[in-house]
């Protein structure tokens, strides 16, 4: 399934309720998001949050720029423009790119994984090309999309922040539909190493039903 980009050259109306960080082209910034937006709207798949129905990837991409916000602003450092880019971006149509295109197996997934990253920060730059932005705000945004070296890049630590928020708000009830407890507390612990000390302050004060608070008790050997 092949988005329609006919229309990418046009500048979209921005998105409401979106920021543009201090000091930056807010125009710039918020047609990029809209551009963003638009892509991920197609996504065929819906959730709902926070009790609205919502195309699943628009849905994760706007969270994961709230949690992006919300994380800068409690340690006092505003978050950087490529990081709300990044964190809009991050899982840029990812409904076209599905795991059966990839062999079975581990190294099969493995191979996904990489293969969506590069997928994501290419098509990614490609909109904020679109937008105008410059070639530098364009390699930063996609380095964090791909998540290099994401413990000596702070703007990488906080998208992996802002990613096991949204799965740990978004996600605990309908991954327990295909697995089962024990399986549960595995997938939370991989999540909590991924996080820094802030992520995982910000996970803690989450609120989670009963059985939600009793897995992840479980899960940190609370």
């Amino acid at each position: 399934m092949n988005p329609d980009r006919s229309t990418a050259s046009k500048p979209a109306a921005a998105p409401e309720g979106v920021r543009a960080p201090a000091g930056v082209d807010a125009a710039r910034f918020l047609d990029a998001i809209a551009r963003i937006d638009a892509a991920n709207a197609q996504d065929p798949t819906t959730i709902v949050v926070r009790g609205a129905v919502r195309p699943k990837e628009l849905a994760h991409a706007e969270l994961a720029t709230e949690w992006a916000w919300r994380l800068r602003e409690a340690s006092g450092t505003p978050p950087s423009e490529a990081l709300l880019l990044a964190a809009r971006a991050h899982h840029i149509e990812r409904w076209t790119v599905p795991r059966a295109s990839y062999p079975d197996g581990r190294a099969g997934y493995l191979q996904w994984r990489t293969g969506l990253y590069q997928f994501h920060a290419s098509r990614a730059a490609q909109l904020l090309a679109e937008a105008g932005y410059d070639a530098a705000t364009i390699e930063a945004t996609s380095k964090v999309i791909r998540k290099e070296r994401p413990r000596g890049n702070p703007d990488a630590q906080a998208l992996e922040d802002a990613l096991c928020l949204v799965f740990l708000e978004t996600q605990l009830n309908l991954d327990w539909r295909r697995i089962d407890d024990d399986k549960m507390v595995e997938v939370l612990r991989k999540t909590w190493r991924k996080m820094s000390q802030a992520g995982r302050d910000a996970a803690l004060g989450l609120q989670l039903d009963e059985r939600e608070r009793a897995i992840v008790a479980r899960a940190l050997g609370a």
